[in-house]
């Protein structure tokens, strides 16, 4: 899944302006952030419990604000009812976006 991504990268891939990535969530953490990759999936702790979609709407405002876009652009695709998600970021900036990624995928927390 890296289309135009770094090499070992697959838990994310290019789709034309728009970013998918492969998320392993991780809810009730002390606060939300990423913790390195889980197999092909970015690890993310989320500090929302799974009630009520608390957590899927912390998930997507933390990637919105990490990713530095509305919060309307980040779509969660599947995996509503699970800790494997798949997220569409809609038009982030590609630059921000792979500085990102490639600091996730060295393990480097978030920003």
């Amino acid at each position: 899944m890296q289309r135009g991504g770094a090499p070992g990268a697959g838990f994310h891939r290019w789709i034309g302006e728009d970013l998918e990535l492969r998320v392993h969530a991780a809810p009730g953490a002390k606060t939300t952030q990423v913790q390195g990759l889980h197999g092909d999936s970015l690890r993310i702790r989320v500090h929302a419990r799974p009630v009520e979609g608390a957590a899927n709407a912390a998930l997507l405002d933390f990637l919105a604000d990490e990713l530095q876009v509305p919060r309307g652009r980040c779509v969660l695709m599947s995996g509503e009812r699970s800790r494997e998600k798949r997220v569409l970021v809609q038009r982030p900036s590609r630059e921000r976006a792979e500085q990102l990624l490639r600091a996730w995928s060295q393990g480097r927390t978030s920003s």
